[in-house]
């Protein structure tokens, strides 16, 4: 069985298990037990893994983490928390407690003390605030598991095991198993997000435009200082970055922040999963817009989003935000009832001048008028429009319309904009359009190149577009080819010239058979 079998086969197996054991419980509200238990398996194998490691290598070939006591493995709590920012007992390790649930009548409990254990270990560390609150949606005690908590435990009993069952690979938590635990959890979010529809598209990003924008946001770069996501979801997004330069050539890590709770809570969780350390990522919880969380870093050399669409925001209601030093240069705050380009200025300003921002939009912000044109008047007139892609329809999930990329740039060598019409780059994989490989590579290599091509692609100077009202929508500035079937006028009047002639004919032979019938 190849790898993309053994995946697939994986796949549908995390899914008839996810639908299994739900039960009445709503398969988007059900995800945080799946992931959840997903991710406490991960982190327990995780430890026990390099544990091992670390006393074999010390010259005891024997050893096992998950068969030491409790009172022994004490002794290695504070450098490992150091060094993983948790610590798991060996008792209350995934595998040691599944072996048990069967016939732990207070499973619940047992649960529920282990995760708040596991959360506390942290408590005074640097990784504190990474591990707060990281089990806070999968609550054990919740009447949607079961009326009773007889019938809870049956529940999480089956949930351990079927979890606990997933064959993720070696058993010497290779990197390949590693691949295997992050690859099962953006499965799941995203037939989640499918599932779901529009709450769904509001936490997850299509693996295909993930990849696509982390490519953009480095593009002609082997390394960045870090990466951000102002609108994080569940983080999916902001890892592309791992699959496109490879971890370790993000040298600062991965930044974000996000206003749910809940979300908030997958995106961390999807950091451990997808084995970044703690000590490499900064994960915030709250508004962005009226209350960022990054004020002291560093500029980011790479900057993904895909914020939510027309969401309302305070605005010009909350008298601080014109001079915030993020929208006070466009002289303008967006709309109110749009907050599009407020995100989008929040990322201009947090954007390093070697950087570049790749930023899926509201086809709206490109043309309307008012504050939004004001704002693209700055952003046009101070040369930071680099790209503008035009997206096919019915990417996402929760909505059908076709979305476009907006790239900013601070350190520009011209004052043109490049425009993409990729509205026709996709297939339809199931009951929503993708970007397939070769949708991707045309895209990238027109953005790479730069250059004109009838019916996808123009280069169009910053004078030209602030002529035009400073309009950024794709359909302006790339003529749309016509598809109609060209017809041929001459042919089509003698057809029916012709047909005429045989109508009259019939009529005639139809009239002489009457007269016939009709006799003298």
């Amino acid at each position: 069985m190849t790898k993309e079998q053994q995946r697939a086969e994986l796949h549908k197996t995390i899914w008839r298990i996810a639908n299994d054991l739900r039960g009445s419980v709503d398969g988007w509200d059900f995800k945080s037990y799946v992931l959840g238990m997903l991710f406490y398996r991960f982190i327990s194998e995780n430890l026990t893994a390099y544990l091992n490691r670390l006393e074999r290598h010390a010259g005891d070939p024997d050893f096992d983490y998950a068969r030491l006591s409790d009172t022994d493995a004490e002794f290695g709590r504070k450098d490992t928390v150091d060094e993983k920012g948790f610590y798991i007992l060996p008792s209350e390790l995934f595998a040691n407690v599944r072996r048990r649930a069967a016939h732990d009548d207070n499973l619940n409990e047992t649960l529920s003390r282990v995760f708040a254990a596991i959360e506390g270990s942290a408590l005074g560390a640097a990784s504190e605030d990474d591990l707060k609150g990281l089990f806070h949606d999968l609550d054990v005690n919740s009447p949607r598991l079961g009326p009773t908590v007889a019938k809870r435990n049956e529940r999480l009993v089956k949930l351990l095991d079927a979890v606990g069952e997933l064959q993720f690979g070696s058993d010497d938590f290779s990197e390949n198993t590693i691949d295997a635990f992050g690859d099962a959890y953006e499965y799941l979010m995203g037939m989640y997000a499918s599932q779901a529809g529009k709450s769904g598209g509001e936490y997850y990003t299509p693996q295909e435009v993930s990849e696509l924008l982390a490519r953009i946001a480095v593009h002609g770069k082997t390394e960045v200082n870090k990466v951000y996501d102002p609108a994080v979801g569940s983080g999916s997004l902001l890892l592309k970055f791992a699959k496109v330069l490879g971890k370790d050539n993000v040298r600062q890590g991965f930044y974000g922040q996000e206003i749910n709770l809940t979300t908030y809570n997958l995106a961390r969780i999807n950091m451990f999963l997808h084995d970044i350390n703690y000590e490499k990522f900064d994960i915030a919880h709250g508004d962005t817009l009226t209350d960022p969380a990054h004020w002291d870093d560093e500029p980011f050399e790479a900057i993904v989003s895909n914020p939510p669409y027309s969401i309302k925001w305070d605005g010009d209601a909350n008298p601080l935000m014109i001079n915030d030093p993020r929208y006070s240069p466009a002289g303008v705050l967006a709309p109110k009832s749009k907050a599009d380009l407020a995100f989008t200025l929040h990322m201009l300003h947090w954007l390093a001048v070697n950087g570049t921002a790749a930023i899926v939009e509201f086809p709206g912000v490109m043309y309307r008028g008012g504050a939004e044109q004001k704002i693209r008047k700055y952003l046009v007139d101070n040369n930071y429009v680099d790209t503008v892609i035009q997206l096919p329809p019915d990417l996402f999930f929760g909505t059908k319309i076709a979305t476009c990329i907006l790239v900013l740039k601070k350190s520009r060598r011209d004052s043109s904009v490049l425009f993409i019409n990729a509205s026709a780059e996709f297939a339809r994989v199931g009951n929503k359009n993708k970007l397939l490989p070769e949708h991707q590579r045309r895209i990238l290599d027109a953005y790479a190149e730069r250059g004109v091509a009838d019916h996808f692609s123009a280069v169009v100077s910053t004078e030209q577009i602030a002529a035009n009202n400073y309009n950024l929508s794709v359909s302006s500035w790339v003529e749309a080819e016509d598809t109609r079937e060209i017809v041929d006028i001459v042919g089509l009047n003698a057809r029916i010239a012709g047909i005429v002639a045989r109508q009259a004919d019939l009529r005639s032979q139809i009239d002489a058979i009457v007269a016939d019938l009709e006799g003298p």
